[in-house]
């Protein structure tokens, strides 16, 4: 198994790090030729008008839109949720429009409101997930193809669609593996 790690901005080598730990061999995505022959992509988290500005630079939003809609498996965290989104309220920045979901930039507010907190997530087994809180958006609405896997505070902050899951928060930066092994196990049987 091969996953893609969006490498343009955020934590990319914490989820390289991670797939490493998971037993699974990962390509940093820069350029479209990079998106050969991968099982899975990870968009990981960072400044979601920022990627969005090198997805377009790099020439990756078609190629992306068009993986994504054929089935290929993608993970978006905190930024990569946004980009995800179907829609992103009070913004109009492009994005991949993948997932059925509205989506809250800053949601719980800025770099100093950072926080961590424990997740129940039943699809993992284990007990409760801790999830890491930066700048973090929520998701505000759903389509009806989406399953919430994961709240906090009456807010949806974990979620699938198919082969497509969004996590507002950090799962890189804790050595909990469990989020990025249900990714894994999508990434094997994507629908």
């Amino acid at each position: 198994m091969l996953i893609g790690v969006l490498a343009m901005q955020g934590a990319f080598r914490e989820h390289q790090l991670m797939l490493s730990a998971c037993g699974v061999d990962s390509r940093q995505v820069r350029k479209p030729e990079d998106l050969n022959g991968l099982d899975g992509l990870i968009i990981p988290g960072g400044e979601s008008t920022t990627i969005s500005k090198l997805l377009a630079d790099y020439g990756l939003f078609e190629p992306l839109k068009l993986l994504g809609k054929e089935g290929m498996p993608v993970f978006g965290t905190c930024a990569g949720a946004i980009l995800l989104a179907k829609e992103i309220e009070d913004s109009s920045f492009e994005r991949l429009r993948l997932m059925d979901i509205r989506v809250k930039r800053n949601a719980f507010g800025r770099q100093l409101e950072s926080f961590e907190e424990d997740l129940e997530m039943p699809v993992l087994t284990g007990g409760p997930f801790r999830a890491v809180f930066i700048r973090a958006p929520h998701i505000t609405g759903t389509g009806p193809k989406v399953e919430a896997l994961a709240s906090y505070g009456g807010r949806v902050v974990c979620a699938r669609q198919g082969s497509l899951l969004a996590a507002a928060f950090h799962p890189e930066l804790t050595v909990d593996r469990r989020l990025h092994e249900y990714f894994l196990n999508i990434s094997k049987c994507p629908k």
